[in-house]
């Protein structure tokens, strides 16, 4: 009787065994429902078409201030780097020298002139007396050689005043335009002169409005032709473009411009177009050689399909998105993207009307897996991640 009992026990163990795997199988979790993402549709539109460009910015003129006699340098009338307006004086040379040579001058004019006034006096008396041929033909010569070298005498002495006055003048150095003056180049007590080296005074750089010089390369010139051509680009009525520069900030300066002048020619060095822009410039915020952002505007791109760049993803060597099928199936699909367009990129081919793309919850969209998608945005906060 031991016996058999003993025998039972393996029996019973077995039996319990798998009655407590069958309780497990039972108990296993349900699967996990597919994840919900955010979708869009693809669909063409027509979009502003923008360009940027590195430009820097230049003086709308910048005037080289010169000493035009020579001198002394007495005294600097303005604050350097100020603005300064047209006309004003900037700078005084000793004028003691040329108040001299002015009134020298003038004392010569004044002796021209008693000549003159001789001279004419002999003539008319001469003339009468040369009809009734009461006087030779010889003194008729001579009052009349007299008379005319006395009009010239005149002459190159009041040519020499004026030139005195003119010099005089030049010892006041004013503004010949409005803008900002910079340093000065050369201290009160200086010998200043008008050569190259010894005339530059200061400059003064014309800040309203302010040029912006860029250049596009001949590859863009052409792509762009050629699209226009197509009609996939819609260029603005006289290409007039309009202009407006982010700043080393990253923010947009507040006046916008247009381009005023595109070279006829291409830059063999670089390869090259260069191009410009006139901004105005009315509170002097932008100074000469900032660098900026140029953004040209004008332009349409027509039947185009942009997508928020956190769609993409990279796939191997390609940028890709992915969409779904009809039955909510993910595959992914390699896109050529164009130009960035704020937080989107404008798509180039890849892509089709109708195609719904993930936006939201990339991450959790795995190829071949089916998802749960909704409008983009309407998505709960925790599907988005």
């Amino acid at each position: 009787m031991p016996s058999r009992r003993f025998k039972a026990i393996p029996t019973l163990i077995t039996a319990a065994l798998i009655i407590g795997l069958a309780g497990c199988e039972q108990k296993a979790p349900p699967q996990a429902p597919p994840p919900q993402v955010g979708v869009i549709t693809m669909k063409k539109l027509t979009v502003p078409y923008t360009y940027e460009a590195v430009g820097q910015t230049a003086g709308y003129r910048e005037i080289d201030v010169r000493a035009r006699v020579d001198g002394i340098l007495l005294k600097r009338v303005y604050t350097e780097g100020k603005p300064v307006k047209e006309g004003q004086t900037l700078f005084q040379i000793d004028p003691a020298p040329f108040k001299a040579a002015l009134d020298q001058a003038l004392g010569v004019q004044a002796q021209a002139k008693a000549s003159l006034t001789k001279a004419t006096a002999d003539r008319d008396r001469i003339v009468p007396l040369f009809k009734e041929n009461a006087v030779s033909k010889k003194d008729f010569d001579d009052a009349n050689a007299a008379y005319d070298a006395a009009v010239a005498n005149l002459a190159a002495a009041t040519a020499k005043t004026d030139e005195a006055r003119i010099n005089l003048g030049y010892t006041t150095v004013v503004a010949p335009i409005s803008g900002m003056a910079s340093k000065i180049n050369f201290s009160e007590g200086s010998l200043v002169s008008p050569t190259t080296n010894g005339g530059l005074l200061t400059t003064i750089v014309q800040l309203d409005p302010l040029y912006a010089n860029f250049s596009f390369s001949e590859a863009e010139k052409l792509a762009l032709d050629k699209a226009a051509q197509r009609g996939s680009i819609t260029l603005p009525e006289g290409r007039s473009y309009q202009v407006s520069l982010k700043l080393a900030d990253g923010s947009t300066f507040k006046h916008s411009g247009r381009i005023d002048f595109s070279d006829s020619k291409v830059d063999p060095a670089t390869g090259t177009i260069k191009a410009r822009a006139v901004i105005p410039n009315p509170e002097g915020d932008l100074l000469p050689g900032q660098f900026v952002r140029v953004v040209i505007d004008g332009a349409q791109l027509n039947n185009a399909m942009l997508i928020p760049q956190r769609a993409v993803v990279q796939f191997q060597a390609d940028k890709a998105v992915m969409v779904l099928n009809d039955k909510n199936i993910v595959a992914p699909r390699v896109v050529q993207l164009g130009q960035e367009r704020g937080n989107e990129f404008v798509v180039i081919s890849g892509l089709k009307d109708g195609d719904r793309v993930i936006v939201d919850g990339v991450l959790k969209a795995r190829p071949g897996q089916p998802v749960n998608p909704v409008q983009a945005g309407a998505s709960a906060p925790a599907a988005a991640k």
